[in-house]
């Protein structure tokens, strides 16, 4: 390759890198074809057209992409890693798994594969191997908060709810605005029986997200269960001005509710008739 075409390569693969910063994906899978056209192993261009198809939903074209980084680098680790996502997200999830495993063989500290790998272990339902793979990331990235929630969530599926509160816990210590991991904590501490810290956790995810519906149900379902009936319907009517269908419907069934079913209050709001709605 002459010089001017080394210069013209690398300004197409920049142009290509910017593209994708700006989400202009098509742009820059066609900057990336031009570079590759002046040098057809440049792994990088590969590896980053693949990425651009990726985040047009493309996932086989970005298999393809990545395949070829990988042929010509074969250590590419975040080749390895990335080509594992677009797999996941194609539901392919062994070859995903064995993605991650290459990518993990390559550089064994690279604890996105490990998280990453989690998350397709969990979507295959094998908890027990998605938290050994969490606790991996963990190792070394201590201060991962979505390794530690997501170890929560594999947790939650095997029942482990003291050992969720604690995952969940360690998410928030290092990022305590993770309003999901507030929300989740909550959930398991309200099927321990421990409402009023399951409320508390529930008011901490509130201040981060005030018009979600599913925490207003959710502090509904506490204050039921204790026998605080005016604080329960108070609770379920924002939820129900929030997202009327579904949290009508759902209340319908939960056995939550039990106690208040024959209350006026407890009708009104399932059949539109609460203050504020026309």
């Amino acid at each position: 390759m002459s010089q001017v075409q080394d210069i013209e390569m690398t300004f197409f693969f920049q142009k290509g890198l910017y593209l994708n910063k700006t989400r202009a994906y098509e742009a820059a899978i066609l900057s990336y074809e031009t570079a590759l056209s002046f040098q057809p192993d440049y792994s990088d261009a590969w590896y980053n057209r693949g990425n651009a198809l990726y985040h047009l939903g493309r996932y086989q074209s970005a298999i393809d992409s990545y395949n070829q980084a990988i042929e010509y680098q074969p250590g590419f680790s975040e080749a390895w890693n990335n080509r594992g996502n677009a797999l996941d997200e194609m539901r392919r999830y062994p070859e995903a798994v064995e993605s991650y495993d290459q990518a993990i063989k390559f550089r064994v500290d690279y604890y996105w594969a490990w998280y990453n790998r989690g998350i397709t272990l969990r979507n295959m339902e094998c908890y027990e191997a998605a938290i050994d793979s969490y606790d991996r990331a963990i190792e070394f990235k201590p201060d991962y908060h979505w390794a530690w929630y997501s170890r929560g969530l594999a947790l939650r599926k095997l029942g482990k709810l003291e050992k969720v509160i604690a995952s969940y816990d360690k998410a928030l210590e290092f990022k305590p605005d993770f309003e999901e991991s507030w929300t989740n904590r909550g959930n398991a501490l309200y099927h321990l029986g421990r409402f009023e810290a399951a409320l508390a956790s529930y008011d901490r995810a509130l201040a981060l997200r005030p018009d979600l519906p599913t925490l207003w149900y959710n502090k509904a379902c506490c204050y039921a269960v204790q026998g605080k009936p005016d604080l329960a319907f108070e609770h379920l009517q924002r939820a129900i001005e929030l997202n009327p269908d579904e949290y009508r419907e759902i209340a319908q069934s939960n056995a939550d509710f039990n106690e208040l079913r024959l209350d006026q209050r407890f009708l009104s709001l399932l059949t539109n008739q609460f203050s504020g709605e026309a």
